[in-house]
C-alpha cells in the first residue's frame, strides 16, 4: 500500500468500524466481556481507540477515544484502553499499519502462557508475515516495557503473541486485523492439537519463503 493509499484508507476509518470490529471479536469468541481493544489511524499522529472497561454491546461512536488526547478531550471523553501506549508505539514504529486489534483468545493465549511461539507447523503461519508467530516476553499490561517488547516481536510481522496475556494483530483496517486475529486463533488451536498428537513436522525456512512469495500475489487484487 502506497502512502497515498494509506492516507485515503485512514480518512475512511472511524468509530463505526471500531465498534463493529469489537462486536465481531465478541461474536466469534476471540474476546469476552470488556477484554481486548481495537484502534485505527485517522491521519498524522492521531488514532481512535476503544475505551477502557466497556463491553462491545455498550459501545457508541461517542465512547470511542481520539488519541493523542488534549486536556480538554480527556475531560470530555472516556478513558482510553489501558493498552493505548502499545497502540501508539506500534503506529510510530510501523507507518504501514492502519489498524490494530488485541485479543485474549483461548488457544493463542494458552500458548502465550507457555511462552511458546507458533512455529511453521502449517504453511498458513506465513499469513502473519514470517516463518513463525513470535511470542513477546512477559511484561505488565499497559507498561512501556510491554509496548517495547510488542514492537520488537512485531518487527517484520503482522501479528504476535504476548506472554501470559494474548494476541496483537495488525491490518489495513480494523476488520482485516480482526480476521487475522481469528486466523491466528485457528492456527493456535491446530498447533495445540498437533503437539498433543505427536511431534509436529516443522516446515523449513526455504519452504516458508516459497509460501511467503506466493502470498504476495494471493487472493483478489481489486
Amino acid at each position: 500500500m502506497t502512502s497515498n493509499e494509506r492516507s485515503t484508507q485512514q480518512h475512511a476509518l472511524g468509530p463505526t468500524q471500531l465498534i463493529r470490529t469489537m462486536q465481531y471479536l465478541d461474536s466469534v469468541g476471540l474476546n469476552t466481556g470488556s477484554a481486548g481493544n481495537a484502534s485505527c489511524r485517522v491521519g498524522g499522529p492521531n488514532y481512535l481507540i476503544t475505551p477502557s472497561g466497556v463491553e462491545p454491546r455498550a459501545l457508541t461512536p461517542e465512547s470511542v477515544v481520539r488519541m493523542p488526547q488534549t486536556e480538554a478531550s480527556e475531560i470530555a471523553s472516556l478513558k482510553p484502553s489501558s493498552e493505548s501506549r502499545m497502540h501508539s508505539d506500534i503506529y510510530t514504529a510501523r507507518p504501514d499499519v492502519c489498524a490494530i486489534v488485541h485479543t485474549h483468545s483461548t488457544y493463542a493465549t494458552a500458548l502465550a502462557c507457555t511462552h511458546q511461539a507458533i512455529p511453521a507447523f502449517h504453511y498458513m503461519v506465513a499469513i502473519a508475515g514470517g516463518d513463525s508467530i513470535r511470542c513477546a516476553p512477559y511484561a505488565t499490561f499497559g507498561t512501556q516495557e510491554l509496548s517495547e517488547l510488542a514492537v520488537a516481536a512485531l518487527s517484520g510481522r503482522k501479528a504476535c503473541l504476548l506472554a501470559n496475556h494474548g494476541v496483537i494483530a495488525l491490518g489495513a483496517d480494523p476488520l482485516a486485523a480482526a480476521k487475522l486475529a481469528l486466523e491466528i486463533e485457528h492456527l493456535a488451536k491446530q498447533y495445540c492439537i498437533a503437539i498433543q498428537s505427536g511431534e509436529p513436522v516443522i516446515l523449513d525456512k526455504v519452504q516458508m519463503q516459497e509460501v511467503l512469495e506466493k502470498f504476495k500475489s494471493y487472493g483478489q487484487r481489486i
